[in-house]
């Protein structure tokens, strides 16, 4: 086994924290990872890797080593690229939350594997912001502000959102004109943003300047599905992009309020690790997941100012 394959599987290893893990990603036997790493450590005399029954970590030089070694990968990658020409291929794994996944990137999926035939493209939906070196991610599209410096990438699509409710609740309590009208008698469906979290409040535009409220909320949910239908059976109102709730609109299952207290756009990010050399398949991703969102948001713009944007999301 070459030095160059070595650095690829240790690297691995460092970053899923798993012998078996990698191997899993690397398409090898454990038993031929393991044998590598060792190798590795008897060539270089020096342990990489903590080793228990439980958790495999790398050690202070074995963090080092991973550094080094993701720039000479990186490196290699990049010059290979070049002289073929920098085709995209190769395994992406794609890390997407909620239901943006399949309104914004399944549509034109076709389309972009056919251009690009040699990439395999593998993606997970989850509202967790996962880590992407631990967990072998490529990329992350995320809402709302990441709030991780371990991770880089830039804003695509700011998501026009809406406060709604159905007919059934507004009949019950009434059509609310400003926002203090919801005081007393009105309720939301809560939305908690992660496991054991709070509840999200509704936020509006009122003079220039963003109010949030915490209405009382019988129902709370963590899923971007059940907060629409909870909605859609009366039982609050919700603040959704406006994607996401289409065809209830359309058909009157839903309906708009308070439209002149607009809640705050929802910034869409893609994400990927820093210091990490972005592959051709990565890049070729990035490129195409802006197009996408550019012809398929409800501003069909990609970038607008950020002062305003909404921090958290409900999907």
């Amino acid at each position: 086994m070459d030095r160059l394959e070595a650095m690829r599987i240790f690297a691995r290893v460092a970053e899923r924290l798993s012998f078996s893990r990698a191997a899993e990603d690397l398409g090898l036997p454990r038993a031929t990872v393991t044998d590598a790493v060792q190798r590795l450590e008897r060539r270089l005399k020096v342990r990489l890797l903590d080793r228990t029954t439980r958790v495999v970590r790398p050690t202070p030089e074995g963090e080092a080593y991973h550094r080094r070694c993701l720039a000479i990968l990186a490196a290699v990658e990049d010059a290979e690229g070049a002289l073929a020409g920098g085709v995209p291929a190769g395994r992406l794994r794609v890390e997407v939350q909620g239901t943006l996944a399949r309104h914004f990137l399944l549509p034109g999926l076709p389309e972009f594997l056919g251009t690009h035939p040699g990439i395999a493209f593998e993606m997970s939906e989850g509202d967790r912001l996962a880590d992407p070196v631990r967990e072998g991610i490529d990329v992350l599209l995320r809402t709302g502000d990441p709030g991780n410096e371990s991770l880089v990438g830039r804003r695509i699509a700011r998501l026009e959102q809406a406060t709604l409710a159905s007919p059934s609740y507004l009949a019950e309590r009434g059509r609310p004109e400003t926002p203090d009208d919801l005081r007393g008698g009105h309720r939301m469906v809560g939305f908690r943003a992660s496991p054991g979290g709070g509840m999200l409040p509704l936020a509006f535009a009122v003079d220039g300047t963003i109010r949030e409220l915490v209405l009382p909320a019988p129902v709370s949910v963590d899923a971007a599905e059940s907060y629409v239908r909870a909605a859609e059976v009366g039982l609050g109102l919700i603040q959704v992009p406006l994607y996401h709730a289409g065809a209830a609109l359309e058909f009157g299952i839903l309906v708009r309020v308070l439209e002149g207290f607009p809640p705050p756009p929802l910034p869409v990010f893609l994400l990927h690790p820093r210091g990490r050399q972005l592959s051709p398949r990565v890049r070729a991703f990035l490129d195409w997941a802006r197009h996408e969102f550019a012809a398929r948001s409800d501003t069909g713009k990609t970038e607008g100012t950020p002062a305003a944007d909404q921090p958290s999301a409900r999907l």
